[in-house]
């Protein structure tokens, strides 16, 4: 199969070599600049670090010839990206099968990636996410890794991701396209909690509480927005929660940490070098469940210290004192 990778961050070009093995991948970057390092070094100096691209990995200086040559793109574009990525590919009517890679909520309209790519496309069968508990260096590295692949079309997720699977990225299909968008968008504001938490030194009993709650407020938003209850309890929800929130390369964890030591939100950016989608995501999840009245507590508190200037020992107490309740609600 013909791969295109819209994208060359961490994630974009860690998918680009682990899907060289089986396919002819094409890697493209939108910056001129970015796009000769990649080819000259043959690694992404800025975001993977020694890890060597195959060398039938193809880097693409002309976007329109390297998307139509695929059977199948990619995009791995930070979220902010899909929408003028999308709208590249609609005015140069180069739509292919496609899949994403990016995880949130649009920060302006607070909708999931397929909402926006049905904006964009309008409802286009073939299509769908990838998503779960993987980190970018690992899978570069070859190291076992399991996600999921979700659209809404069921036969195209299943043909999709048997092409895509190998025994070092093994990839599941889902029909929960919705549920599993949710997983990797509300697992990064916990992480952002669980960084705070063991940065303040609350234990482990905490964190693990912080989780599983966590986890509750996650299935109850998916639910709401159309997910499936059993999707949160897979690799695209739990799985991808456990991991960000507990893995040190969790780049949502660390701003968590950094706020946690007192850092200002501008510094822990600045310092990461990397996109954490938590930051933008918390404000357009806490602003939906608001107005859709569902309660997400460790999902506010998070939304405060971020944007509201709320402390970070003032938004903890707050947390351990509200009134107990049903662990089912």
């Amino acid at each position: 199969m013909k791969l295109t990778v819209v994208g060359a961050g961490a994630w974009g070009s860690a998918l680009a070599i682990a899907f060289s093995g089986r396919h002819v991948v094409t890697l493209w970057a939108r910056q001129a600049e970015v796009r000769r390092v990649l080819r000259e070094d043959r690694e992404n100096p800025r975001f993977l670090p020694g890890q060597r691209f195959p060398e039938t990995l193809r880097i693409a200086d002309d976007f329109a010839a390297a998307v139509a040559d695929a059977d199948l793109l990619l995009i791995a574009t930070p979220l902010a990206g899909l929408r003028p990525t999308l709208c590249m590919l609609r005015d140069a009517d180069l739509v292919r099968p496609l899949l994403w890679a990016c995880k949130g909520l649009e920060a302006v309209t607070a909708r999931l990636p397929h909402q926006v790519v049905a904006d964009v496309l309008g409802v286009q069968a073939l299509c769908g996410a990838v998503s779960g508990p993987s980190f970018a260096d690992e899978v570069a590295r070859g190291l076992p890794t399991a996600v999921t692949l979700a659209a809404n079309d069921a036969a195209f997720a299943q043909r999709t991701a048997l092409a895509l699977h190998s025994p070092r990225l093994r990839i599941y299909a889902s029909d929960d396209l919705p549920g599993v968008e949710v997983g990797g968008a509300v697992k990064n504001v916990m992480a952002i909690a669980t960084g705070v938490c063991d940065g303040l030194g609350l234990g482990l009993n905490a964190r693990a509480a912080l989780i599983t709650r966590g986890l509750a407020e996650m299935a109850r938003f998916g639910v709401a927005l159309g997910g499936q209850a059993q999707t949160f309890m897979g690799l695209a929800g739990m799985g991808d929660l456990i991991l960000t929130c507990t893995g040190d390369l969790s780049r949502n964890r660390r701003v968590g940490l950094g706020l946690a030591s007192g850092k200002t939100l501008p510094q822990i950016l600045l310092d990461l070098g990397h996109v954490a989608e938590g930051v933008s995501t918390t404000r357009a999840v806490a602003g939906l469940a608001s107005r859709l009245r569902i309660d997400m507590p460790i999902t506010q508190a998070v939304d405060a210290i971020l944007y509201d200037g709320e402390p970070v020992a003032s938004a903890v107490d707050k947390l351990l004192s509200r009134d107990p309740k049903s662990e089912a609600n």
